[in-house]
């Protein structure tokens, strides 16, 4: 398991360095950078723009730029952020945390709902509660992120209960260990909540149709004939093997995650690496710009490698074959 997992991060490598070039060559190639809106600003010399250009080989062709970025990378520098003026690395880093932190709080979110809701939907076929539960996912299903998160913000600012952008309040520099912590939680959870909504359905929809198919097979009705308990049959028996499906759906379900996370932070103020990258992009900030893609690749290949490693911990038979 430990070789095949190390492979895979090898594997990142020439992975990463696609995304990387890729990245760096749409931004580059269009016309203009930052250094060209800010030469528009009278009180910037010519002087001060050349020397900008030259410092960061911005005045040179774009493999030499690319050369000279990618050796910056190895030494962990990802250049320097125009638009924030701070070097690139120290703004991007913060930015992954807050992100990483809202998607996988999201994804908690979404599992706590699904996996319970889902046994109870499968397990009260065709009864009210089972036709409530799937009207409701059928509904998140059909509403953008951004329109939940519109909602959210309204709600927000009309409530009063959540704060409205941010990770803290202005005074929580004052606040304790414990007090910066409830801060950090009370800016999160809704957020988290809205991108939670918009992932819940898709866990709910598959776990009920695994249940509904399994339940059906002669092993479980053999479990019934002996007489053992509707709950024991459910947990022991049909959820063990509906679990894989679940596993495999969150590789597949990364990727939007993170589409999501980005509009979420976007809309509601989130300062995470989707709203960075949405400023750099209009700012024509390149190397954040850059950086923040190059990192969004990273969270998607890190996010199937943990789906491929639960998988493979769940079934022996994957684990036999020796492949992830």
């Amino acid at each position: 398991m430990l070789k095949l997992i190390r492979q895979r991060f090898i594997s990142l490598l020439p992975l990463l360095l696609a995304v990387a070039l890729g990245s760096f060559l749409l931004v580059r190639l269009a016309p203009g950078d930052f250094l060209t809106e800010m030469s528009l600003n009278p009180q910037v010399s010519a002087e001060t723009l050349a020397r900008l250009r030259e410092q960061y080989a911005l005045d040179q062709p774009w493999y030499a730029q690319f050369g000279k970025w990618l050796a910056g990378i190895v030494r962990g520098d990802f250049g320097y952020s125009f638009a924030y003026s701070c070097p690139a690395s120290g703004l991007v880093y913060e930015r992954l945390l807050n992100t990483a932190l809202l998607a996988t709080t999201g994804l908690v979110l979404t599992l706590s709902l699904a996996l319970p809701l889902g046994l109870l939907a499968a397990n009260q076929r065709g009864k009210a509660i089972d036709r409530a539960l799937v009207f409701l996912s059928a509904l998140g299903l059909s509403t953008p992120s951004f329109l939940l998160a519109l909602l959210a913000v309204v709600f927000a600012a009309r409530s009063g209960w959540f704060p409205i952008g941010g990770v803290r309040s202005l005074d929580s520099e004052q606040l304790s260990a414990t007090g910066r912590l409830a801060d950090f939680a009370h800016h999160l959870i809704l957020p988290a909540t809205v991108l939670a909504i918009r992932q819940f359905p898709g866990f709910f929809r598959q776990l009920r149709a695994e249940l509904l198919e399994i339940l059906t097979q002669d092993y479980v009705l053999a479990a019934r004939a002996k007489g053992l308990p509707e709950r024991t049959i459910f947990i022991k028996h049909a959820f063990r093997n509906a679990i894989n499906p679940l596993i495999t759906m969150l590789g597949n379900s990364i990727g939007s995650l993170l589409s999501g996370a980005f509009i979420v932070e976007a809309i509601m103020s989130w300062p995470g690496l989707g709203s960075l990258t949405v400023s750099s992009l209009l700012s024509r900030d390149l190397f954040v710009l850059v950086a923040c893609l190059i990192f969004a690749a990273l969270l998607l290949a890190l996010g199937n490698l943990l789906a491929d490693v639960l998988l493979a911990l769940a079934d022996p038979r994957i684990r036999q074959t020796k492949r992830l």
